[in-house]
Order: structure tokens, then sequence, then C-alpha cells
């Protein structure tokens, strides 16, 4: 067992996966590298998708969250992902009133899936950088209040891209979970407490095939255990136990392994001189 420490500022912020966040001309947006992807997600749409239009479609009213907050979608749009496709065929095929009731979704998590839908990309956008050939998230001013977002159901602050790539799981849309797993891997300066309480949210809202987004978490803490094993929040879930953290071991394990397997592997000619 870890011995419990005293850290003020507990926070993960060396070993993010790529550079800190930065601004340059000579960058250009997610949607024009995805433009591909996303028409195969297009092409996945029914046998009989609606006729007209994505602009002329009709339009679908979206009750979101427990506040009830109002979005406007074109069924067309909506369509695209096998969830909504399913629902407009089964709910509006006689119904005058197109309106989606989602109790259990976040209002600021739906409103980021929704831009997706529209523009290829959620706010901030992710631009590649030219001059470094390196993916960046754009420079805003509210940039370390947009990472996380407050879940009710969970009463913990959780990073959005994380709830993103859930609600994309939910949805069918795996374009968007691969820019929501991209785009978190460029967060910095998130405490543990966040990063934890994520890890067990993605971990709850995932399925055990998933080799993407719980990797990703279980690498992260790997690559900062400095961090971590200074952490009183990292004792007190290690202490309540579940999957997670049966995952981190076989993965720590696997890395000593491999670690130990370098160590002893004879030396090259090359490299003995």
């Amino acid at each position: 067992m870890f011995a419990r420490r005293t850290h003020h500022n507990d926070s993960f912020s060396k070993h993010r996966a790529s550079k800190s966040i930065s601004t340059s001309k000579q960058k250009r947006s997610f949607r024009d590298h995805a433009a591909a992807a996303k028409k195969m997600e297009r092409s996945r749409k029914p046998e009989n998708p609606p006729q007209g239009s994505t602009l002329t479609s009709p339009i679908v009213t979206l009750c979101v969250g427990v506040e009830q907050r109002l979005f406007a979608a074109h069924q067309d749009i909506l369509s695209t992902s096998p969830f909504f496709a399913a629902i407009c065929r089964g709910q509006f095929l006689e119904s005058s009133t197109k309106r989606v009731n989602l109790p259990e979704e976040l209002p600021e998590v739906f409103s980021s899936v929704l831009e997706y839908l529209y523009k290829g990309d959620y706010y901030p956008r992710l631009l590649h950088n030219k001059r470094r050939n390196a993916w960046e998230l754009e420079e805003t001013a509210a940039s370390g209040s947009e990472a996380t977002v407050y879940h009710m159901g969970c009463g913990q602050m959780l990073l959005k891209d994380t709830l993103v790539y859930c609600t994309a799981e939910r949805y069918g849309l795996d374009e968007l979970k691969r820019l929501a797993l991209r785009k978190q891997g460029l967060q910095s300066g998130i405490q543990c407490s966040t990063i934890l309480s994520s890890a067990r949210y993605a971990y709850a809202n995932t399925p055990e095939s998933d080799s993407k987004l719980r990797a990703h978490y279980l690498a992260l803490v790997i690559r900062s255990r400095a961090t971590f094993k200074r952490s009183g929040t990292m004792q007190m879930e290690m202490e309540a136990g579940g999957l997670l953290f049966f995952d981190l071991f076989v993965a720590m394990a696997n890395h000593i392994d491999d670690i130990a397997i370098i160590t002893k592997s004879p030396r090259t000619p090359h490299s003995a001189r």
C-alpha cells in the first residue's frame, strides 16, 4: 500500500501525449483530415434515407438533460449516427411532432456532438501545425475551463473529451471517438482526481472490447507514475478497487517485463563499442 502524502499541486502537466497548445498561421482544421472518414460514416446511413438535401430535411427538436435544454438539427444530419437513424425511422414514421428526449445526456457534451455532425470538429478545434508537423488545439481564452465538465450523476468534474468519446460510442460515431481521443491527448494541467474520475467513467461507459480510451488512461498513469504515486486520491481510488486497477496492474507488469527483456538482451557489436 502506498503511504499517503500531502501534495498541494496534484495535477497532471508534464506527461501529456503531445506538445503544448499554440497558434500558427500554417494550420489546417482536423475537418479536412477527417473528411474521407466522415463520408464513410454517412455512407452507413439507412438504406432508405430521408429524401432531399441535409439543409432542407425536416427539423428535429432534441430535449437534452434534466433541465430539458432544447436543440434543433436536420434529420439527415442526425441520421449520420446509427443511433438517431433508428430513432427517426421508428418514432417519426407517422408522427408530425419530431421531438427526441435525451434526459441522460449532458447539454455541454451533446452540443459538441452536434457541432461535430455539422462541422466535422467541435470547440476547441484541432489544428495541424505544418511547421512542427503536429496536431494542436486552437488557443482559446477559456481553454482551461473547456477541458472539464461537471457531471451531475457522478458529482464530479470529468474530462469533456472522455464524455464526448463515450457519447460517440453510444451513437456509433467512430470518427468522433478518434477525434475526442486525439484531443484528450493534448490536454495538460489536469488534476489527478479528475483524471482518475474520468478513467472510472470511461471504464463504466465503454465495452470491455474498447482498446483505445481505456488503454489511453492506463498508459497515462504509467507515464505519469511519479505524480500519481504522491496522490492521496490515487491511494483512495486503489483502495476502492475495480477493473481499472487490475488492468493497470497488468499493464505495469507488462511494462516491467518489456524493460527486463531489453536489459537482458545481448548487446550488438555496434552498441558494445
